[in-house]
């Protein structure tokens, strides 16, 4: 048995080239609000007699909302109706959205890089609720910049958001990090050209 736990590795330690603009997403990024999400997932579908495994969910982060109940409707022949299973599933995420809590280490460098580098927000997410989230996290003039679901056409894994976000910051893509926390927010981050830091070693243990 080794005397010393294993140190967790340092997601900034992934990036191999100075940086001159940081976008950041926000569900599971800035704030660990994708338990709560799925909470609100689980009992819109169930009410709807649908479900979503947990596993998928976690699959499926950064991809909107509406685009989830697409993809459930295709991959396991429900008949969601997608605009209003997007609206009920929000309004049941938006009455916990209280019980957030801020990811500590990525507030933590917000509130270093600020002054320092110019800051967006890219996230799946829609307009409202992460304008609510930032609010909570008393981080909103932190950003020069928030993007959102409703900005763009095509949601991550594709690299709009985050292509978006680099011009309202005035920085070249290949000059920005983005701070993630799923494989598709990460490949959207590359497919943009940005260096991408992985926050999942940040996360506070699942289960």
């Amino acid at each position: 048995m080794p005397l010393f736990d294993t140190p967790a590795p340092d997601p900034l330690s992934a990036l191999t080239r100075p940086f001159q603009g940081a976008i950041f997403d926000c569900d599971g990024t800035l704030a660990d609000t994708m338990p709560l999400h799925y909470r609100a997932w689980d009992r819109a579908l169930r009410e709807r007699g649908a479900e979503l495994s947990e596993a998928l969910f976690y699959e499926l982060g950064g991809v909107p909302t509406e685009d989830i109940i697409r993809i459930l409707n295709d991959r396991f022949g429900y008949t969601l109706d997608v605009q209003e299973t997007a609206a009920a599933k929000e309004a049941l995420y938006e009455e916990i959205l209280p019980q957030l809590e801020p990811v500590g280490p990525v507030v933590a460098l917000v509130r270093e890089y600020r002054g320092r580098y110019p800051m967006a927000v890219a996230s799946g997410g829609i307009r409202r609720l992460v304008a609510q989230t930032l609010q909570s996290l008393d981080l909103t003039s932190a950003f020069a910049a928030v993007c959102t679901a409703e900005d763009v056409v095509h949601g991550k894994p594709a690299p709009d958001l985050f292509l978006l976000a680099a011009s309202r910051i005035g920085v070249e893509p290949t000059e920005c990090i983005v701070f993630e926390d799923s494989d598709l927010g990460l490949e959207a981050a590359s497919r943009a050209g940005m260096q991408g830091v992985d926050v999942r070693p940040w996360l506070p243990p699942r289960g």
